[in-house]
């Protein structure tokens, strides 16, 4: 068994999408419209996409499940602010005097989503 998606219920899929892929890096698919119920962000292999569905249901309650991020080419600090210009708000604010923590973020749904320390902060 493979794990193929992450799908996210949404009320607005493709601005939803576009966001996700601005934020991954990763292509909205070439089948996603503005207005379309389901639009895929697809991720390289072996990694899963990210599915946007319609609901006509709001964000209630936080997440049950969320995603935690670790950038590649910025340090967590950097990446956060990144996130934040491209509409991200903080809901939480973990990072600790000593550098570590995380910071976690609402993507413009309300979803949670946490950005840890890069792979070079952890090891220095």
């Amino acid at each position: 068994m493979i794990l193929r998606h992450v799908t996210f219920d949404s009320a607005r899929p493709y601005e939803l999408a576009t966001f996700w892929s601005k934020v991954t890096g990763w292509p909205v698919s070439d089948s996603g419209e503005p207005g379309d119920d389901e639009v895929l962000v697809e991720a390289p292999a072996p990694v899963p996409g990210m599915l946007f569905i319609a609901v006509p249901d709001a964000k209630t309650v936080k997440n049950r499940v969320h995603i935690d991020w670790q950038p590649t080419d910025h340090t967590r600090d950097e990446e956060v602010d990144r996130i934040l210009t491209l509409g991200a708000t903080i809901h939480e604010d973990h990072r600790r005097p000593d550098g570590r923590g995380w910071v976690t973020l609402l993507d413009p749904e309300g979803n949670e989503f946490c950005i840890e320390r890069s792979q070079s902060e952890v090891t220095s």
